[in-house]
């Protein structure tokens, strides 16, 4: 049984349109502490982080609050460096990862271990503060951690992520620069119209196997909302159509869990202003279950009516 570090960021400034500033809370009452407990874990709850002041920069004057963002960055990675277990980052928008991947890469540098991501997400969020047109920097953080240029202001990455260890998975929205970039590099890419052809179990089980062969290793699983269908997780800002299933979304849960090699966990994106009575929010607590060991068969019939 895992060792379980809930840490709420309810950082909602990586875009223009807020409400995910709601997600951590979201998830506690969706029952996240309990629903672990009860499978077993040791769940700790810190409660939600608060950035320090706004970092001064020349920024872009097209950005949309970087120097929270950056503030929130380094906050995270000081924070979750030295956490030990497994620690799920509630969000929040997903700019909170800039600083959740930041700091569980230099946790595992610190421990002398590999570090790998698992990006689940309909968007590849790769471009900088010099590419991004809308300004909003939740779609910069594989950018950042990654070491791409242009993040100056930002905390100098003390452990950059090798875009080789990185799967993107669920793919449908890739801005033409983003799909420019990321197809000559060394990124294991897989869309929606792969994931049709050969389903989700393939390409997971031969990235997961890379990973165990890894030796000593992390591997970090980062959950965007929109990486589901927004059929059945409509509580987001960022809809796609044309996402992961709610089976398809469990079988990449239970696989992650059967493989035993997470060690971190984002859960990000989720605006409950949007959601339909705590639906999208009970259902990344199943997700999360799902990872965490519970299995479909165990999962009593709940209706959404």
């Amino acid at each position: 049984m895992a060792e379980v570090t809930l840490i709420g960021v309810p950082l909602d400034c990586g875009k223009s349109r807020s409400g995910c500033i709601m997600g951590p809370d979201a998830y506690r009452v969706a029952g996240l502490a309990p629903t672990l407990e009860g499978l077993g874990h040791s769940v700790r709850d810190i409660g939600n982080l608060t950035p320090g002041a706004d970092v001064q920069h020349d920024w872009r004057p097209h950005l949309v609050a970087p120097g929270r963002v950056a503030a929130w960055t380094e906050t995270l990675i000081d924070a979750g460096r030295g956490i030990d277990g497994l620690p799920i980052f509630m969000g929040g928008d997903h700019a909170l990862a800039l600083g959740s991947v930041a700091a569980m890469a230099a946790r595992a540098a610190d421990r002398g271990r590999a570090f790998f991501v698992l990006w689940l997400d309909a968007h590849t969020d790769f471009h900088t503060p010099a590419t991004t047109e809308s300004g909003n920097l939740h779609g910069t953080p594989v950018a950042y951690v990654t070491g791409q240029d242009g993040f100056d202001g930002f905390t100098p990455l003390p452990a950059p992520v090798f875009l080789g260890n990185i799967s993107m998975m669920g793919l449908r929205s890739v801005d033409p620069s983003e799909r420019t970039r990321l197809e000559s590099s060394q990124a294991d890419l897989h869309d929606m119209r792969s994931i049709d052809e050969t389903g989700f179990a393939a390409p997971l089980r031969s990235f997961l196997s890379r990973v165990a062969d890894a030796g000593d290793v992390d591997l970090h699983v980062s959950l965007d909302v929109d990486f589901l269908d927004p059929s059945i997780a409509p509580a987001v800002g960022t809809t796609v159509p044309g996402g992961a299933t709610f089976r398809e979304a469990h079988l990449v849960m239970e696989m992650l869990s059967e493989s035993g090699l997470v060690t971190s966990l984002d859960l990000v994106e989720l605006n409950p202003a949007l959601d339909e009575r705590g639906r999208t929010a009970r259902l990344m607590v199943d997700l999360t279950a799902s990872l965490m060991g519970k299995r479909i068969f165990d999962r009593p019939t709940r209706s959404f009516q």
